[in-house]
């Protein structure tokens, strides 16, 4: 195990230059080339703060009655689970210890309604969610709140030399978390209210992760009697997804830890926190759990760019990126 161990630092040092559990943090957005050079070209996460302080949406959203009465005409996509876990690893019955991969309940609901539902949410009857990505901000809140915030970051855009494909808005509060999994696309991940609690695993470390193939499933959610109905996939699909939970309930962690030793057992995960008003860059293929602080309304509120080009095009750009 201790050659197992020595090799995991290896790999951090040579891949990421560093063997240590922390991320760089730039006080200011770096010019495009460093930004390329130094995290994109060889895959690194960061922390950027002062990128987005111009932004009305920093002192805006936080405001529930601005967001209520701006999209007081808009319907939006709201995701509900019993417990603020979606897109995860669930049993598949409540007296049953196989695991199926559960998708929340989604709804098309008036946005004044959903935001209500998201600051009343309460675990073990419901716990509201709108994450709907697909670019949600652009196809349901942009008419109303696209003057609030960029419509991409500038140095990010030169760097990658395009648009981002999806902009996607994110309004919850602090007990919706998302398990580990991995994007195949760059992320730039801006946080306007609340905390987003992280932590990261490069790619190398995929193995430690246990991925394995789970059938899917969706939650049903009856309005009449507030009840959950985990609903299999009829014909079955499997999902593959990362069978770890680096939280897990003081009862199963002795379990889980023998079940998951490379996990457990091997380098911590790089951790980080970003704050209102930062913007985290998540690269292509690096595995991320997320979990949130509400602010003083209640919510946690986050917008993300992503689906930039592969990284085969990116050189492509390199002569034209400003020094």
């Amino acid at each position: 195990m201790k050659e197992i161990e020595s090799l995991w630092d290896e790999v951090r040092e040579l891949s990421l230059g560093t063997s240590s559990t922390t991320i760089d943090h730039l006080p200011s957005p770096p010019s495009p080339l460093h930004f390329l050079r130094n995290y994109v070209s060889p895959n690194k996460p960061c922390i950027i703060s002062n990128a987005i302080t111009h932004w009305p949406a920093l002192f805006l959203w936080p405001n529930v009655s601005y967001l209520s009465h701006s999209l007081c005409h808009s319907s939006v996509s709201l995701h509900l689970t019993p417990h603020g876990r979606a897109d995860s690893l669930v049993p598949s019955t409540p007296t049953h210890d196989s695991l199926c991969f559960a998708s929340a309940n989604v709804q098309r609901v008036p946005f004044p309604r959903a935001l209500d539902c998201v600051l009343n949410s309460q675990p073990g009857k419901f716990v509201a969610y709108l994450q709907q990505q697909n670019d949600c901000f652009r196809t349901e809140y942009s008419a109303a709140l696209g003057s609030d915030c960029d419509a991409h970051i500038g140095w990010a855009t030169e760097a990658l030399g395009c648009l981002p494909e999806a902009v996607n808005l994110w309004i919850g509060n602090h007990f919706s978390e998302t398990s580990f999994h991995k994007d195949h696309y760059e992320n730039l991940y801006a946080v306007v209210s609340g905390k987003k609690h992280f932590l990261l695993l490069p790619p190398t470390d995929v193995h430690r992760l246990y991925i394995r193939n789970y059938p899917a499933a969706q939650y049903s959610y009856s309005e009449e009697d507030g009840e959950f109905k985990l609903e299999m996939e009829d014909p079955v699909r499997y999902v593959p997804w990362c069978s770890v939970n680096p939280y897990p309930s003081p009862e199963a962690k002795e379990s889980e830890m023998a079940k998951f030793p490379l996990y457990f057992d091997g380098p911590k995960p790089f951790e980080c926190t970003v704050n209102a008003g930062e913007v985290l860059y998540l690269p292509s293929m690096w595995f991320h759990h997320v979990r949130q602080s509400s602010d003083d309304e209640g919510c946690t509120i986050a917008i993300n760019y992503c689906k930039f080009v592969t990284f085969s095009l990116f050189y492509n750009h390199f002569d034209s990126v400003s020094f």
